[in-house]
């Protein structure tokens, strides 16, 4: 064979190679960073949050970014931080020094407080999956959280759990600092509308694996309702065993706990009768929230995906979002400021909770649906109706 070619050949060639390959060099990649559990007792949780981040990140690239001009390629880089906030703040400073994130999302409060010490001045966006109304009160100006507060659950819990049960109330909830932040504003709400705290007995959900004594101590105290909540597992098992004890009332449970796994240890809906809580994705009969259902039980099949896939998903899309309104993928005031805007002009196939906005503080907006469960049976209601 004759291997000799003219350089003009080799130029073509090499010039037809480029050409073909120009498409992928076009794209650059932007990487979001996460820090959350991804071992231990909430690595399930961690999981759940990264799933529903992964999904956007592919159906966005599956679309196409374009930001500015360019073309962009989104990749999650995920570290573990074991839900320990100080190994949180290492891994952010890892996240922008090697992999220069312009946002990192963090999936507990803890976390959240330890990044807002310095992502200003970093200029980083934190993305805080949680519903502490700390978080966006202290006034930092590059964080979205990305759940409502819970706070805006309080009255109309509240006001459901009274008028159906009666003013006598039991705190039997969880000892760690979430539930407590609960309790913290859910008491003065119960008094001021008439009602009685009757005992307050927060027991270990994350430790103990059997509740009877403490259950029969709070319902000693002879309550109508009870308040309960920590990871969905243990919150079932308690009201479980509140039931097994002869309890009839009713139960405000944190939107911690989600009633759909709840059920899978109660053995069903029927013993969380009469109980309100968050409404469970699974459960939620909007078009929008049953696609969504459909496309992750596509990719993850057998799987129910929970709120902390889809407001995560939700995150994904409306940072990317407002990355194409603001022109910039790495100026991350530029960003938040346009992510109210972005979220009023979501799709709605990629916002399943049906968030409206973003306020200026960086919280999400949005009239939340909520569960009670009425004869065996979930009952979606807006907050606004409960109100």
């Amino acid at each position: 064979m004759n291997w000799k070619f003219s350089m003009k050949q080799v130029s073509a060639a090499a010039f037809g190679m480029a050409l073909v390959a120009a498409p992928a060099m076009a794209q650059e990649v932007v990487k979001i960073g996460f820090s959350g559990p991804l071992s231990g007792g909430a690595a399930l949780y961690g999981k759940n949050v990264l799933d529903g981040m992964q999904l956007a990140v592919s159906e966005i690239n599956a679309t196409g970014l374009e930001v500015g001009g360019k073309k962009y390629k989104f990749e999650i880089v995920a570290l573990d931080d074991k839900y320990n906030p100080s190994e949180t703040a290492i891994n952010a400073q890892r996240l922008v020094q090697e992999h220069k994130t312009p946002a990192i999302l963090v999936p507990h409060s803890g976390g959240s407080l330890a990044l807002q010490v310095n992502n200003e001045q970093n200029k980083y966006l934190l993305l805080s999956y949680t519903s502490v109304p700390q978080i966006t009160a202290r006034g930092n100006k590059l964080t979205l959280r990305i759940p409502p507060e819970f706070t805006t659950y309080v009255p109309a819990f509240v006001k459901h759990a009274m008028t159906k049960y009666g003013k006598n109330l039991a705190f039997a909830h969880g000892d760690h600092d979430y539930a407590k932040a609960w309790t913290a504003a859910f008491k003065p709400a119960w008094e001021a509308a008439g009602g009685t705290v009757v005992i307050e007995n927060p027991m270990s959900y994350n430790r103990a694996a059997d509740f009877y004594s403490g259950v029969s101590r709070a319902l000693a105290a002879k309550p109508d309702v009870m308040f309960v909540g920590g990871a969905s597992e243990p919150t079932g098992l308690v009201v479980k065993q509140a039931r097994e004890l002869g309890f009839k009332g009713g139960f405000v449970i944190i939107d911690q706990a989600k009633m759909d796994e709840m059920a899978k240890v109660t053995g069903g809906y029927g013993p969380l009768e009469g109980s309100i809580g968050v409404l469970p994705l699974i459960e939620d009969k909007t078009p929008d929230a049953q696609a969504f259902v459909a496309r992750f039980q596509k990719v993850y099949p057998g799987r129910v995906p929970s709120s902390e896939v889809s407001l995560n998903y939700t995150a994904v899309w409306l940072t990317a979002e407002a990355m194409k309104i603001a022109g910039t993928v790495t100026d991350a005031a530029a960003i938040r400021a346009q992510l109210d805007k972005a979220a009023k002009q979501l799709s709605a196939a990629h916002n399943p909770n049906s968030l409206d906005g973003v306020d200026d503080k960086g919280g999400t907006l949005a009239d939340t649906r909520v569960a009670v469960i009425d004869g065996g049976k979930v009952k979606e209601v807006k907050l606004s109706t409960l109100k």
